[in-house]
């Protein structure tokens, strides 16, 4: 089984990463992972490509979680058995966010590369509120809906997320 998990920051993607991951027996690969060095550094996009290709390459069975739109996105969506898309509005993805900061601040969460440590700045939650929502990533949702509606379910809340945890049971 192959899973394509995206949507927007703060919707809980890497957190059922995690569960699809475990319940599919299916390798796990995190793009913030891929794209940040430690310190929060960005790493080359070169860098990025093949260790996201070579993941694609080597596995049968994945999750994958980000949007990273220049990260092989189409492949991704085009490849993947499932494309769960968390579309939880903006509000809702900030306090899910806070909370996240509270638990792992001073240190880096699980899905994200060590040295990497939790923070909540102001460009981060304008980038929940307005910037990681912009027409693009909206549009780019939208296609994906419409191209690959067989393999798409899109989930706007937590009560909506737990009822498809659920039916993994």
């Amino acid at each position: 089984m192959k899973i394509a998990i995206v949507g927007y920051s703060g919707s809980g993607k890497s957190t059922l990463a995690r569960t699809l991951g475990a319940y599919h027996h299916a390798e796990v690969l995190h793009l913030d992972t891929v794209h940040h060095l430690a310190g929060w550094k960005e790493r080359d996009r070169e860098s990025k490509e093949k260790i996201v290709k070579t993941f694609l390459d080597g596995h049968s069975d994945w999750v994958i979680d980000g949007n990273y739109a220049k990260l092989f996105y189409d492949r991704r969506m085009e490849e993947a058995d499932l494309i769960v898309m968390l579309l939880f509005n903006r509000f809702n993805c900030l306090c899910r966010a806070y909370k996240r900061y509270r638990k792992y601040k001073g240190k880096s969460r699980p899905d994200m590369t060590a040295g990497c440590d939790e923070k909540m700045d102001r460009a981060f939650v304008w980038w929940i509120l307005h910037e990681g929502r912009s027409k693009t990533a909206r549009d780019r949702y939208r296609r994906v809906q419409t191209q690959y509606a067989g393999k798409v379910v899109v989930l706007k809340n937590q009560k909506q997320l737990d009822a498809f945890v659920q039916t993994l049971q």
